[in-house]
């Protein structure tokens, strides 16, 4: 027996009322949230058609199949995957086709699903665990029948055959799934050797993945209560199936000096940059209610903290390469890394989140939401207040860095009160280009980034 979904009835409101022009196909992601018994989707957008700059050269295939644009859709995967909270993923992708294409739609399927995972899980910093569920799942809808056919690939095995799956819609899936939040306290400096561009994306990415780890062996709290075992997140409580009310739960994260070797010492080297990151991070994770496990709710909350801080520096530096003369700008004064924020999705009352730099607005966001989850989001919605401005500061030169000390994360991380200052109201870049020649400016740099 195959996997069961479990699909928000605006998703299928959603698919019904997609349009597709004759002899052509219509691609799209599917998000929600996996466990181990069942999964959860929540959202399904339609891939954006893609600037006419960027496309390229028309193909000569004899089937719209042919033609999908393959790096445009994993693309469009990876800036939602940005987009979603913790607990949410992008869990396949759809495909809708007249009649005459649904054989050969499967194999279409298949090449698009393989290649989208492997795009946007290259940068992640966070090992699966045995738990973790590696199938994707592939819909696959006749536009004229409007019949559905749902199967899933185990992306981990590129021999993996399609098996069938069940595809079930459900009334307010997600409307009374609990909510963690938690603003972390980041202060971490990531020594840079080296001139080339590759050694210097070496040293970036040794750096947050050690971060990373820290983070993940950390001490968890979650309303009060060790989250580390098989006890549920919310327990004591009797279940009304009437109440759709969502609780939300604070969490605090804590990396203390005695989770390090304790055999290491330090290491003094000789480094021509480094980049400092610091400062305080607003972070959200969703937990389905389907008996959730409390080290599971644990679990999303630090994967959310490691997903926000990665993409803010992958950002940063995305947008050091596309505006020219990034290099003086980063040499010299302040700059800011993107902040975070949120607006609220659809129907689901979940929420979504944005990165937003200070020369962007309210509308810049509202924009981007539009183009890559295709619905229509007030100003008024977006919740800029969680984060206040982030600084960048750079300073030229090479130094000496004892690598015991700037890994050695002696600052505690730390939940601070919910009660963060009024910000003012600013905006995120989607750049979806290639880091390493921004990376390689760093190899000149010390970097100052901060969240607050």
């Amino acid at each position: 027996m195959g996997r069961s979904y479990f699909v928000d009835e605006a998703v299928e409101e959603y698919l019904g009322g997609l349009q597709v022009a004759p002899g052509s196909c219509v691609t799209g992601l599917l998000a929600g949230q996996s466990s181990a018994q069942r999964d959860f989707v929540v959202l399904a957008v339609q891939t954006p058609p893609r600037d006419s700059e960027g496309k390229p050269k028309a193909s000569k295939g004899v089937s719209p199949l042919d033609d999908i644009d393959v790096e445009w859709v994993t693309e469009h995967a990876k800036q939602v995957s940005r987009m979603l909270p913790g607990g949410l993923c992008i869990l396949g992708l759809f495909l809708v086709t007249p009649p005459d294409l649904s054989k050969d739609a499967q194999n279409a399927l298949k090449r698009l699903i393989f290649a989208m995972d492997k795009y946007i899980t290259k940068g992640r910093l966070w090992e699966l665990s045995e738990e973790d569920v590696t199938d994707r799942v592939t819909l696959h809808i006749c536009s004229k029948t409007k019949k559905l056919v749902c199967k899933t690939f185990d992306v981990k095995d590129p021999k993996s055959s399609a098996k069938p799956a069940d595809w079930k819609y459900q009334t307010g899936i997600s409307s009374s799934w609990p909510m963690l939040t938690c603003s972390v306290e980041v202060d971490l400096q990531i020594p840079v050797t080296g001139s080339s561009s590759d050694n210097t994306d070496k040293c970036m990415k040794d750096g947050l993945r050690r971060w990373a780890k820290q983070i993940e062996a950390a001490y968890c709290l979650i309303n009060g209560r060790h989250a580390l075992d098989d006890s549920e997140l919310i327990s004591g409580q009797k279940k009304n199936p009437k109440t759709t009310s969502r609780q939300t739960l604070p969490a605090r994260i804590f990396v203390s000096d005695s989770e390090l070797d304790e055999r290491s010492s330090a290491l003094v080297q000789m480094c021509s940059g480094s980049m400092k990151v610091r400062g305080v991070v607003h972070c959200r994770a969703y937990i389905h209610n389907n008996k959730p496990k409390a080290r599971h709710a644990a679990q999303a909350i630090k994967r959310d903290v490691i997903n926000t801080v990665c993409t803010r520096v992958e950002m940063f530096l995305e947008d050091l390469l596309i505006n020219e003369g990034s290099q003086k700008g980063l040499c010299s004064g302040q700059q800011a890394l993107p902040r975070r924020v949120f607006a609220p999705m659809p129907i689901s009352g979940l929420s979504v989140c944005d990165y937003i730099f200070p020369d962007e607005s309210t509308a810049d966001v509202a924009e981007r939401l539009k183009e890559m989850l295709d619905y229509e989001t007030p100003e008024e919605d977006i919740d800029t207040s969680l984060e206040s401005n982030q600084l960048v500061s750079a300073v030229s030169g090479s130094e000496m860095t004892d690598s015991h000390d700037d890994y050695s994360n002696k600052h505690v991380i730390s939940e601070i009160q919910a009660e963060n200052p009024k910000v003012q109201k600013a905006p995120q870049y989607y750049a979806g280009v290639a880091i390493a020649a921004a990376i390689a400016l760093l190899a000149t740099a010390t970097s100052l980034l901060y969240f607050s």
